[in-house]
């Protein structure tokens, strides 16, 4: 264990308030942009995230099309017996 926490403990919320306030003083004014670029990136993700559960589920269709396609072409190919009455 780090001996600084071993003397001071963990910080409290009134000093990750004060913590807060400093970062924003500091910080403050490039905020609003760090925000913005995170919210688009977050968009971005998703819709990414999005479009790979779409393809996925496009290649499952296609692919349970396909399965059905050779169902009915074996069906429909099997060989008739013309003795059979």
């Amino acid at each position: 264990m780090n001996p600084f926490f071993a003397y001071f403990g963990l910080p409290g919320p009134v000093e990750l308030l004060i913590v807060a306030g400093i970062v924003l003083l500091l910080f403050g004014n490039r905020l609003p942009s760090v925000m913005r670029s995170m919210g688009r990136g977050i968009v971005e993700f998703k819709k990414g995230v999005q479009g790979i559960e779409d393809q996925s589920d496009a290649d499952a269709a296609k692919a349970t099309d396909a399965a059905q396609t050779v169902a009915e072409d074996t069906v429909h190919s099997a060989p008739v017996d013309s003795n059979r009455s």
